[in-house]
């Protein structure tokens, strides 16, 4: 059962994040975000689009608590981000997963389970569950070095869902994947979302944002500068891109992921 179940399943409250940056032997400040304020709705799947640079690795490091905020905070179902058990219920998968090069994909699970604290006597089910999920149950014997980037993201999306957590936060699930691992990626997410999981992702490919996602947050410089749902991008006639490239340019960034 979430901690409050009248609660968003993610809140952040003003985050704001500056790092220091030596400068001629002074330290000057570089915003990575600021002031950034949004809720998640609870069974969402929310996507984050933002330039190169824009903060979207940043964010999700302070929502998993690898980085600590400057200011403002993070809730997950109520609860501090902070606290052990918030994390517990978050999924995470990277936009780069590293393994164990000579571990077995079954034997890399079997490694995270524990690691997760899955009860012992239903992590050997827990692990064909979720190898089944992400069809890889037929190469789960193979060694991790023999894997393309789409086996490895299928692993690390094993893993992320491997102790049934409610909130899963992807940070670039489909770079590197061929069509054939996009459609795949497509379908785990909806089919994922379908089961209840609240998912929170960003992405520089627009057209997988636009199939999946019921709202998109726009990243720009640091700032969130626009939310939107998918019947305002449906109904619009020109799509998320012109959308996104609109508040891009608006924002004077004119890089774009």
């Amino acid at each position: 059962m979430p901690a409050d179940p009248s609660a968003p399943a993610l809140k952040l409250e003003g985050l704001t994040k500056f790092y220091r940056r030596p400068n001629l032997g002074r330290a000057r400040l570089v915003r990575g975000v600021e002031d950034v304020t949004l809720e998640v709705k609870r069974g969402e799947v929310f996507g984050l689009i933002g330039p190169n640079g824009s903060g979207k690795t940043t964010l999700i490091k302070l929502i998993l608590g690898l980085l600590f905020p400057t200011s403002g905070h993070v809730e997950i179902d109520g609860s501090s981000a902070l606290e052990s058990r918030s994390r517990e219920r978050i999924g995470f998968l990277p936009e780069v997963p590293y393994f164990y090069r000579t571990l077995t994909a079954r034997e890399v699970l079997r490694f995270y389970g524990r690691l997760s604290g899955v009860p012992e006597k239903s992590l050997a089910d827990r692990i064909e569950s979720v190898l089944s999920r992400v069809r890889m149950r037929d190469h789960a014997h193979r060694l991790m070095r023999e894997f393309s980037k789409g086996m490895l993201q299928r692993v690390g999306l094993a893993q992320a869902m491997l102790h049934d957590p409610d909130l899963l936060i992807f940070d670039e699930p489909v770079t590197g994947l061929d069509p054939v691992g996009l459609r795949e990626m497509r379908e785990l997410l909806v089919e994922l979302n379908r089961a209840g999981k609240t998912i929170f992702f960003s992405s520089h490919s627009i057209s997988e944002v636009e199939k999946v996602c019921h709202r998109v947050g726009m990243i720009v410089n640091g700032r969130l500068e626009s939310v939107i749902e998918q019947a305002e991008w449906s109904r619009s006639g020109t799509g998320l891109e012109e959308l996104f490239i609109r508040t891009v340019t608006r924002s004077g960034s004119l890089g774009v992921d």
